[in-house]
């Protein structure tokens, strides 16, 4: 700034967009008229690994091609991950140049090749610098900025075929284009994408590949908004939806956006929801959005400068699928890094200790998005509450590696969903031990604390209590290795075991090997040295239970689904969980007579808790906070706690942890007074066999409402926990066996 730098290239980068003296300084240097060009990073093929800056709108981020013009393997793919778990992603790059095999000057002597989006940024930063000659020297600081650079690079693009637009953005610089672009160039704003053609695959990338139906969560797209009219600027008008003929109007978009277009960058994100009425329309809807946008007076101007910008969209939208057919993927409960400490799901990958991808069906999950939909599948996204989805629409609520809590009116629902509405849930968790996490915790010399990770893989205490109405708990172990079904191999990655499941369901075990700590934590001294010295042990990890009208699946291990790190897929095992939890067809395989529970398994081990230690509300989305239907659920329940909610609702908080007020890091280990409830006072129904539905046909598993339970019922069910631990101490000869009783009953 204090040299008049026009144009200043940055190949370096890193995951956290929320280092925010860091970010404050990027948007500094753009709003002081310097055109920054950064390296978009070299994470890929991973989906949602975007570096800072480049990821950020004011900032022209770069990615990488070889010279056939195919995507470099090793150049980072978008969306961006700021805005999730409760909206969706920009498009990044923004363009992308030569990264293989870069011919350059060594600093000694003679020329040397680099590989990389550090290589492929400087590219486009000299052709920025010779398009920034093509304006007049005393007009360049008037007319050229980073807002009319970018507009100039992705209008005069060339766009690549295969790729699509969270690969290439707006595709290779075309210099002559943006050189045409800017010769005659008057300061305007304008969108980016300014198309959206949804039927243009593989470009346009999910959203091709999935059409509009009615009675779905809203599709969101997030556009940028450019304004080369000035440093900041303003939506003057809301946006408009105009279709290009009446059925258009069987599409209803709303629009969120920037109040502030600061530094000369915004975001237009549309909300697209077909209107119920069209449940039986398919075909192809098309039409223009168009906002006015308007900066203040330039230097010497007596007005203010206004532009309108015209977006065009069209989309194609099918009939309503039928039930068993869709399935709804749970975003809200997801927590990443920034802004937490969250720990890689698979213990086993040392070189990256961050889940920072985002977990998003569009990110690190992409590939199992694109088999569901081949599959025949319709997947949408939830970013709100269990409570903000009508639970009738769907066959499958899928819950991958999720890290947040849960508000006390979403397990209610889900119960009721489960056994009254007949929805299929699947899920699939990930490890958890205390002593693990404790054991990642560093110093970071940054932030000057240490850091300590806020959950394991998956948050299996918020879990457990959201299963707990089932009778269903995972515990702590952390399990690994492989090991086969019909013919199916399979790797476990960390995953954790399954240590409860009522009678009557279907339960698979496996010989994997435990991770010695957590072996160690659940042995007696006197059979420590025995596991010490035993390579695998037989654990339970996959579970199936028909629960009321509805049915769940678990399984311990979401590695196995995730494209980050993956060794082995399990697709054939999700394809096969949700064609019984959406349809009811059961696997022969999955469902033989010996993997079903004649008694309910209850290992006498404590089940994980919670980390008295970590800060968790400043994470979460649940705790301390007010339940609410975010603007990616159904319009009709936008601002409101969604279906079959009483006005009045609660916020959540943790029996375990403590507010402290005077931590500020938000990774910091935090030192709080804390006293534990008894863990009796903790415990929901742990006696929960659904094969036996006792006098209220409302309660299909015992003790979740005390009340309505009749004596008769609870001593069957008093009964049947005895004989189960005879059974238990029969076959695995547990040191003890613990029935707890309710005495008010």
């Amino acid at each position: 700034m204090a040299t008049g730098m026009d144009v200043l290239n940055l190949s370096i980068g890193g995951p956290d967009y929320l280092d925010l003296p860091f970010v404050e300084k990027v948007w500094e240097l753009t709003a002081n008229n310097i055109i920054m060009v950064s390296a978009i990073g070299n994470d890929g093929p991973l989906y949602g690994t975007l570096n800072n800056p480049a990821d950020q709108s004011d900032v022209i981020g770069v990615g990488g091609i070889d010279y056939n013009n195919h995507i470099a393997s090793f150049s980072s793919r978008g969306m961006t991950t700021w805005e999730l778990p409760h909206g969706y992603g920009r498009v990044k790059p923004d363009v992308v140049a030569y990264s293989r095999d870069i011919m350059g000057s060594k600093t000694s002597t003679g020329c040397k090749t680099l590989s990389g989006t550090s290589v492929a940024s400087p590219v486009v930063a000299g052709a920025v610098c010779l398009l920034v000659s093509v304006i007049p020297e005393d007009k360049r600081k008037s007319i050229l900025n980073p807002a009319s650079m970018k507009q100039a690079l992705v209008e005069g693009a060339s766009k690549l075929v295969g790729p699509n637009i969270y690969e290439q953005g707006a595709g290779k610089p075309d210099l002559w284009q943006s050189y045409e672009i800017l010769k005659n160039y008057q300061p305007r704003a304008s969108v980016f994408p300014n198309m959206l053609d949804f039927t243009d695959c593989p470009y346009f990338w999910p959203f091709c590949r999935q059409p509009l139906y009615a009675g779905a969560m809203p599709v969101v797209f997030n556009a940028t908004i450019l304004n080369g009219m000035g440093v900041i600027g303003y939506v003057k008008d809301p946006p408009v939806w105009q279709p290009s003929e009446d059925v258009g109007n069987l599409l209803t978009v709303h629009f969120t956006y920037s109040d502030t277009i600061w530094p000369w960058t915004g975001y237009l994100a549309l909300h697209m929801q077909v209107k119920d009425e069209g449940s039986q329309f398919s075909g192809i809807i098309s039409g223009n959005v168009t906002l006015s946008i308007y900066s203040p007076a330039a230097e010497g101007e007596s007005s203010p400068r206004s532009s309108t910008c015209v977006l065009y969209l069209k989309v194609r939208v099918v009939q309503t699928p039928v039930r068993s057919r869709r399935i709804l993927w749970d975003q809200f409960h997801n927590i990443k890094y920034p802004s937490g400490y969250v720990p890689r799901d698979s213990l086993n990958v040392n070189n990256d200790i961050l889940d920072w991808h985002g977990d998003h069906l569009h990110t690190n999950f992409h590939i199992l998005f694109n088999m569901l939909r081949d599959a025949g599948y319709y997947i949408e996204t939830l970013g709100s509450p269990l409570t903000c989805f009508d639970a009738s629409n769907y066959g499958t609520l899928l819950m991958v590696d999720l890290e947040d809590e849960y508000f006390s009116e979403e397990i209610q629902k889900l119960r009721d969903d489960v056994v009254h509405k007949g929805l299929g849930l699947a899920v699939f968790a990930e490890w958890y031990h205390v002593d693990t996490m404790v054991k990642m915790t560093f110093f970071d010399e940054n932030t000057r604390s240490w850091w300590s990770p806020l959950t394991g893989g998956a948050n299996i205490p918020a879990l457990n209590e959201l299963l707990a109405p089932f009778g269903i708990a995972f515990g702590d172990k952390i399990l690994s290795g492989d090991f086969s079904i019909n013919g199916e191999q399979s790797h476990y990655a960390s995953g954790t075991d399954i240590v409860q499941f009522p009678a009557g369901g279907f339960l698979h075990g496996f010989e994997l090997q435990e991770d010695p700590k957590t072996a160690q934590n659940s042995s007696t001294p006197d059979t420590q040295n025995s596991q010490s010295q035993e390579k695998s042990k037989l654990s339970s990890i996959l579970g199936m239970l028909e629960a009321g009208e509805g049915r769940i699946a678990v399984y311990g291990d979401s590695n196995c689904l995730d494209s980050s790190h993956m060794v082995t897929n399990c697709y054939w095992l999700l394809r096969k969980i949700v064609e019984f939890a959406g349809n009811g067809l059961r696997d022969p395989v999955l469902f033989s007579e010996a993997t079903r529970l004649k008694f309910p398994v209850f290992e006498n081990t404590q089940k994980p808790l919670r980390r008295p230690d970590v800060n968790f509300s400043m994470f979460s989305s649940v705790i301390g906070k007010e339940l609410i239907c975010h603007q990616d659920s159904r319009f009709e329940v936008w601002g409101t706690k969604g279906y079959g909610i009483q006005p009045t609702g609660t916020t959540r908080k943790l029996p375990e942890y403590q507010k402290n007020e005077v931590s500020s890091s938000p990774n910091r280990l935090i030192k709080s007074s804390y006293k534990r409830q008894d863990e009796a006072g903790l415990q929901k129904s742990i006696l929960a066999p659904s094969a036996n539905k006792f006098d209220d046909k409302r309660d299909y598993f015992g003790f979740i409402s005390h009340e309505e339970v009749s004596y008769l019922a609870f001593l069957c069910q008093l009964t049947i926990a005895f004989l189960s631990c005879l059974h238990i101490v029969g076959s695995v000869i547990p040191l003890s066996c613990t029935i707890y009783v309710n005495t008010k009953h």
